[in-house]
């Protein structure tokens, strides 16, 4: 059991009124048996999931973090109604179960889903998911197999081109989350000027429109625990939209750590991407385009973005904490994650050729 994603003791200030979801629980779903008992998954530094465990049923249960959020930010039902869509036709969308915009409840909106029993690949493999280099080459292009699975599947017939305006896809990210890491910017923040200036000078056309998942990473996907090269979900569906396939590889590659990478990046590392037989990003860039029949030129302006975005929610998730909105201690460091990724990006544009 050791190998699978558990959940551990609640965090101070981030706890659930137990018997309001018990009771609500019980109308919608009135199978469920037993007490109920709660516990806190430790990953993630976004949405909030918990483990609700009942006699004869777990269950997963997502919540927007405490404190001031963004408007439009951690809609719950907006990433519940897209899985309840998505699931027919990308099998790896765990079931959505129950959703409640009843503030009375939690003071949130918040929806419950069925859990997929697995491994979670986090900064270190599990010691007993023995892989070797051939075995973790074959996971590393299972895992870019389901993004590029993702990307193909038609979302007219899924009901899903409501999701996302589509067209000029590239342009409003880079505006929105120029907008976004402004706003977010505290009195020890960097300023990003010079970045932000260059990706908007050199934004390309969209390649095409498909359901990007904009946070595709190894810590978002369950691996079967009798067979770990088998890819049996893709959880965290909160930034799903309709984009450019590219930029959402680009969003993956930022939290993409070789092996070889300076000690501030290292530091950084959240998947197991450091393995020997893991594809380098240029390899993974590589194995990308080909499997999905795009052509690049340069692939430099998307790994510019995804580390100028992955700065963003980075420094807007230091905001919160810095302002008091929330106490979790993992982000008192983030201010200076978001400083090294504007030196990265500075060193990618200093040899870019655009």
């Amino acid at each position: 059991m050791s190998v699978l994603d558990e959940a551990s003791e609640v965090r101070e200030g981030e706890s659930l009124d137990l018997d309001k979801v018990d009771q609500y629980l019980k109308q919608v779903l009135p199978d469920l048996e037993g007490p109920l008992t709660v516990k806190q998954f430790a990953g993630g530094a976004s949405n909030l999931t918990y483990l609700l465990q009942y006699h004869n049923r777990d269950l997963i249960l997502r919540r927007p973090p405490f404190g001031h959020i963004a408007k439009s930010a951690h809609d719950m039902i907006r990433e519940s109604n897209i899985m309840q869509s998505l699931r027919p036709v990308y099998p790896y969308v765990p079931g959505v179960l129950a959703q409640c915009d009843d503030h009375s409840v939690m003071g949130c909106d918040f929806y419950v889903m069925e859990r997929f029993v697995g491994i979670i690949p986090r900064k270190e493999m599990p010691k007993e998911v023995a892989l070797n280099e051939d075995d973790t080459r074959r996971l590393c292009l299972n895992v870019i197999d389901k993004l590029v699975e993702l990307h193909q599947v038609d979302y007219k017939k899924a009901g899903l081109d409501s999701i996302g305006k589509g067209g000029g896809y590239v342009k409003r990210q880079i505006e929105g989350w120029s907008d976004r890491y402004t706003k977010a910017i505290t009195d020890d923040a960097t300023s990003f000027e010079t970045v932000m200036a260059w990706l908007k000078e050199n934004m390309p056309d969209d390649v095409g429109t498909c359901i990007i998942h904009n946070d595709y990473r190894f810590d978002n996907v369950v691996l079967n625990p009798d067979n770990p090269f088998d890819i049996i979900g893709v959880l965290d569906w909160e930034m799903a939209t309709l984009g450019d396939p590219l930029m959402d590889l680009g969003n993956t590659l930022a939290y993409w750590v070789e092996a070889d990478d300076d000690p501030q990046f290292q530091f950084m590392r959240r998947q197991p991407t450091h393995l020997k037989g893991m594809l380098t990003r240029k390899e993974v860039i590589e194995y990308y385009v080909k499997k999905s029949g795009l052509a690049l030129a340069s692939f430099d302006f998307y790994e510019i973005y995804g580390l100028f975005r992955l700065a963003a929610i980075i420094q807007q998730i230091y905001n919160r904490y810095y302002h008091g909105h929330t106490k979790d201690k993992r982000f008192a460091g983030f201010v200076h994650a978001a400083q090294y990724l504007e030196q990265r990006c500075l060193k990618l544009i200093e040899k870019s050729e655009l």
